[in-house]
Order: structure tokens, then sequence, then C-alpha cells
């Protein structure tokens, strides 16, 4: 569905986006993660035609993005970071704008225009002006000017940035909503947002791609690498001098308190065997030793920052 070939993108001397390569099959929903500056808003720029790259290629469903733009953007619906919204426009006349724009039939608008207005849960403030409408609704209407013509694909750029935690949820589950009818890209810096919507990640970094595979995978993502969640009855203010006999830990970080702790490790079960062996001779009180997979947050951070735990480190 869409296809990106040594894309690159150079700004005068700085080089945004470099030789990234990547592929999204129809119906995958992808999230595409990275760092503030990291590149990700240059691709999604290039890849819906907004933009020109310096060099490489891009496609969507075997069209070139700027041998065949008219093309792709019939197939393309597109949300940038700041919804492109006209605020003296009253929210049903302004989907029925677009839906011309996009080359919708004349017969066919109306039809489209309720769908969009159906699924973004716009009916109370269609006749209203868009510009009185709250950060929530506007958020709506930029994606309901994304699927007013139904698209094959929807890309989404930072489609919750700036809104409350309720209108946060609102949105997502929005997006779940158009999962299987759609080829959904959701370009974010935001975790929790992409764990609860997607099922394949593109982990980009300094303009470069750094992963790219399904969540599941990334989360075990390096052979021989465990973690382990510990609690203890006793406070233990320096984890990582107690466990410092065993050469195989990797790292260590408190949870919620100094009794409960996170320790990363490489090696096998007699690893596990000699860390318990080691808390009960201390006498620290071991009252729960489990292993625990790496969430999302954790690859990304070793990926992006370098580090691969969170809360404080010992």
């Amino acid at each position: 569905m869409i296809e990106v070939r040594d894309l690159t993108k150079d700004y005068g001397q700085r080089r945004a986006i470099d030789k990234l390569n990547f592929s999204i099959s129809k119906g995958d929903v992808v999230g595409f993660l990275g760092p503030n500056g990291a590149g990700k808003s240059t691709t999604m720029k290039i890849i819906t035609g907004f933009m020109a790259p310096s060099h490489g290629s891009a496609s969507v469903a075997g069209f070139d993005v700027f041998e065949n733009p008219l093309e792709v953007k019939k197939r393309i619906g597109y949300l940038p970071e700041t919804p492109p919204v006209y605020g003296d426009m009253y929210v049903r006349d302004y989907l029925r704008y677009v839906a011309a724009l996009k080359q919708v039939p004349n017969d066919k608008i109306e039809k489209s225009v309720d769908m969009a207005i159906e699924k973004t849960n716009l009916g109370e403030v269609q006749k209203r002006l868009i510009q009185h409408l709250s950060k929530g609704f506007k958020q709506r209407v930029g994606i309901a000017q994304a699927i007013v013509s139904d698209p094959e694909v929807l890309i989404l750029d930072e489609p919750t940035v700036g809104l409350d935690p309720k209108q946060v949820a609102e949105i997502r589950d929005l997006i779940k909503t158009l999962k299987g009818q759609h080829t959904i890209i959701l370009s974010t810096h935001i975790l929790p947002e992409v764990e609860a919507t997607c099922e394949k990640v593109i982990i980009i970094n300094k303009g470069q791609i750094v992963a790219e595979d399904s969540i599941s995978n990334l989360s075990t993502m390096e052979k021989g690498q465990r973690r382990l969640h510990v609690r203890l009855r006793k406070d233990v203010q320096d984890m990582k001098t107690v466990l410092s006999p065993i050469q195989e830990v990797t790292a260590v970080s408190f949870g919620a308190s100094h009794k409960e702790w996170s320790i990363d490790l490489s090696g096998g079960e007699e690893v596990v065997e000699n860390i318990s062996s080691l808390l009960v001779n201390k006498g620290l009180g071991l009252v729960e030793l489990t292993p625990a997979k790496r969430d999302l947050e954790d690859v990304f951070l070793k990926l992006t920052y370098g580090q691969a735990q969170k809360g404080g480190e010992a």
C-alpha cells in the first residue's frame, strides 16, 4: 500500500531524514514514533505530497507521490498536527467543501458528510461555527475532513496533542473504530496512544529508522535479555550495590517505592536463582519475584535515548 525507498530530506546543511526505507501493507495500523525533531512530520508531509524530498521516492497504492500526485491525494486522508479547519465556516458546510475538493461525486457528498459526522460524533455541533468549538471538537472536525472521502489511507500527525485526558480517550476510541476500514499511520511520541491503537511500529531517531516491527516482537527484541519485578518487605536505598556481585545484572530501577524494583539482566534461570538467593541471604524479606516483559517505553528509550529503564535509576 505504501512504499518508501531511500527517502531523504535536507534543509540546507541539516539532514532531517536520511535514506528511510519501509513498507506498509493494506489494512495495517502503524505507529510512527520518535522524539521531537526526529523527522516524523517531514516524512508524513512527503508521503502526502505536501513537500518534495531531496532524494528517494514514495508511492501509495502503486502511484508515485510526485509523478501522480492527484491519484495519491485521492487515496489519502491527512490530519496535520494543526487541523486544517476554517473557523468562519459551519462544520457541515466545511465538510461539504472538503468533500467537493476531494472530488467526491456531487450525488454522494451528503452521504459522505453524514458518514464522517457519524463516525466522529459531530452531530450535535454540525450546525455550529468551527471557531466556537472546543479544541477536542476541532480535532474531531480535523479527523472528519480526513475521512470524508473514505480514503484507503489515513495519516494522523499528533492527533491528540494539547487535548485533556477525556478528549484524548475519545480520540483514541475514534481511531480504534477506524481500524480495519483504512490503512492508518499514526505519527506521535505518546507511547500509550500507540499501544492502545496500533499493531506495528516504526521508530525513527535523528532522521533514521532504528526499529520496525510488531509491538509484541519489539517487547522481546533483545535475545537473552529479561526483566524481573521484585517486591521486598524492607526498603533498599541502593539496590545496584546489593546486586553488584551478580555481573549479569545490566540495569536496576525502583518503582512506586524502594521496596519495589525492576531488574534487567542477561542470562538464564540460574541468574534469576542467584538473585533470589542473594536477596534472601541479605535478609531483605523477598515477597515477590516475577518476570516482566519490556514495554514499548523501555524499547523506545533504549533506541532513542540509550536507556532502557523507567523511574528512578539506582
